[in-house]
């Protein structure tokens, strides 16, 4: 009997593992994290290597890939230099959106933190202000086209006590900056302003949900203590409150430079006129626009947009291991 022990035991040195997961459960495992993993693989970051490689190559989208040619750097030298009158206005609007957008979340920290307060008709208002989330922004481009920036029945024409003001169409600078190295101004047009106004009313909403779900988890013990240490209620906020929503803060920040990085629907929705152009419109009118079919153009351009997201994602991804060491 002592024999058959001896056989059965496991040879000294090793260890049996044991597994609480049966064979069922591997396999739903490796399916749920397999297939979601192999889709963003294939559609995300094939696409993105892709894109790197076409940007040092010339063609046309219509001939054979193998007749594609590679000419180094050089779509990166004419963007920056030959087609710089339409890089860096739109990288400029891009810029003036994420100020925008920032100052848009603050006005929703600010809408966050009274509807906290449990006013009368705090439910109305979230619904009120929540409701533009839910449309996607293409669809909030169109309403905002058709409903509000309309020359003859928009709303805002409507009210508005002087002549109709053409929302879109509008080009004229609100202002003009000269920088050093280039040989024209850039500015933000009028047009480019009333498409901010569109964007503010998607985005304060999206922001106040976030902030008034962390204020909601947020230890209202620390709010007595620093009422009790006499701080008034602003001060409260700025050394208790806000520092304590840290994660939601650095999310917002990522979410809010992403966001306007990426920005194309809603300058899509009103048909791209003229002193609107991003850099999303720039990469699709190099593919498939009027004087299309300049894929390297489109992929350089891809690529420096690519660069400029990705430099918040990996701040948002270091900070969140550093919190997690600490």
């Amino acid at each position: 009997m002592s024999t058959d022990i001896a056989e059965a035991a496991p040879p000294a040195g090793r260890r049996r593992r044991f597994s609480q997961l049966s064979r069922n459960d591997k396999l739903v495992l490796l399916v749920m994290v397999g297939v979601p993993a192999f889709l963003h693989i294939v559609l995300v970051w094939i696409p993105a290597i892709l894109t790197g490689v076409l940007s040092f190559m010339e063609w046309d989208n219509v001939t054979p890939i193998s007749s594609a040619e590679f000419v180094g750097f050089r779509n990166y030298w004419q963007i920056f230099t030959i087609f710089d009158n339409q890089l860096f206005p739109a990288l400029f609007n891009n810029m003036v959106l994420i100020v925008w957008l920032f100052l848009c979340s603050a006005v929703g920290i600010g809408l966050a933190y009274l509807l906290d307060k449990n006013l009368r008709g705090t439910r109305f208002y979230q619904s009120t202000y929540y409701f533009p989330v839910v449309l996607s922004v293409a669809v909030v481009g169109f309403i905002w086209k058709s409903v509000m920036f309309g020359r003859e029945t928009g709303l805002l024409n409507m009210i508005w006590p002087g002549e109709p003001i053409d929302f879109v169409g509008d080009q004229t600078k609100i202002f003009e900056i000269q920088f050093p190295f280039l040989d024209f101004p850039l500015g933000l047009s009028r047009n480019f302003a009333a498409l901010l106004l569109a964007m503010a009313w998607r985005h304060i909403g999206y922001i106040m949900v976030l902030y008034l779900a962390g204020l909601k988890s947020f230890d209202p013990s620390l709010r007595e203590a620093a009422s009790i240490d006499g701080c008034t209620e602003w001060q409260t906020f700025r050394r208790v409150v806000f520092p304590g929503l840290k994660p939601i803060n650095v999310v917002v920040a990522v979410i809010t430079v992403i966001e306007a990085l990426r920005a194309y629907d809603i300058v899509a929705a009103l048909s791209e006129p003229r002193g609107t152009e991003v850099m999303g419109t720039l990469v699709t009118n190099s593919l498939t626009g009027e004087g299309g079919g300049r894929v390297g153009i489109g992929s350089a351009y891809g690529m420096v947009l690519f660069l400029l997201c990705i430099g918040f994602i990996i701040w948002y991804v270091v900070n969140n291991f550093r919190e997690h060491e600490s």
